[in-house]
């Protein structure tokens, strides 16, 4: 017995137009988070996480950086509204994505143009990238790109405007007990100091002029360090880092003392929490310090 075969004709081409529903077509379908809510439960959030964006930060020389930041955006929702509308987020991230270069004082404009497309008096966003700068070496000035943690953080309830900034960021430590026991020699390590800012928003400026930058807290960090670390070195420039090291010999409590006292000394900082953890190189644990001073809820 001979297969039957079927011949299934194309389809037809549909116009642009016609893939799309008209504006007369789409009042017809229902707006479910439109309706109402009868439950009298406000929500303090309501929006999208987990959005990954290309976005321009600019940067101290004045020129924007492209950053794959990972965005979190929310409004408030007052009792009788059922749901917040998801693609107004997108919309406007990827807008800004497009026409804007993010900053800290780009942060109140974002955010008042969230409650107005929301039609809401809180809005909040959070955005986490890795910052690059270019470093040099520290004796034969060979450079080369190094990534930076950040995470900026806003909230504007009504003209209330709130901003953090976070910033994660590589050093190496030297053990002062280690180098005052040994005849020769001591051990060091890598460490991760983490700097959480709350910042003082009426000091921002409009183009950050004589405000605060990343690559100023990465060197606020570099300089609390027994030695900052770079992402080249020859063997001159490790003959500098050995030594420099061992000279400036630091535990992790100092480092967290000496930052603090440097972050007193900014301006536009008006609270600050600062962590330091070094990933020990002879124990099976690591060692950690923190301090906080004027930064509100914060656990290390």
């Amino acid at each position: 017995m001979q297969p039957t075969t079927t011949t299934v004709a194309p389809p037809e081409a549909l116009s642009p137009e016609a893939l799309f529903l008209s504006k007369a077509q789409n009042k017809t379908l229902e707006d479910v988070q439109g309706k109402a809510d009868t439950r009298n439960v406000p929500l303090e959030a309501a929006g999208v996480s987990q959005v990954e964006m290309p976005l321009q930060v600019l940067q101290k020389n004045g020129k924007p950086q492209t950053v794959t930041a990972t965005v979190s955006m929310s409004v408030a929702l007052p009792p009788e509204e059922k749901g917040t509308h998801m693609s107004r987020f997108i919309i406007q991230l990827a807008s800004w994505s497009e026409t804007n270069v993010f900053s800290f004082s780009a942060m109140k404009p974002f955010l008042e143009e969230l409650n107005q497309r929301l039609k809401s008096k809180t809005a909040q966003v959070e955005i986490v990238f890795k910052y690059f700068i270019d470093k040099k070496a520290p004796v034969t000035d060979g450079s080369a790109p190094m990534a930076y943690n950040v995470r900026l953080r806003g909230a504007l309830v009504g003209e209330t405007l709130t901003i953090f900034v976070r910033l994660e960021a590589a050093m190496a430590t030297l053990c002062p007990c280690s180098k005052s026991i040994s005849d020769f020699g001591a051990h060091n390590q890598r460490a991760i100091t983490t700097l959480d800012l709350l910042l003082d928003e009426t000091q921002l400026t409009s183009a950050e002029a004589s405000s605060l930058w990343i690559e100023d807290l990465i060197a606020l960090v570099d300089e609390q360090a027994s030695c900052p670390v770079f992402p080249l070195l020859k063997r001159a420039d490790e003959k500098w880092v050995t030594e420099r090291q061992y000279t400036n010999a630091k535990f992790v409590e100092d480092v967290v003392r000496d930052a603090s006292l440097a972050l007193r000394e900014v301006p536009v900082v008006k609270g600050f929490a600062v962590k330091c953890e070094a990933l020990e190189s002879i124990h099976g644990h690591n060692a950690w310090a923190a301090h906080q001073e004027n930064y509100p809820t914060y656990f290390f």
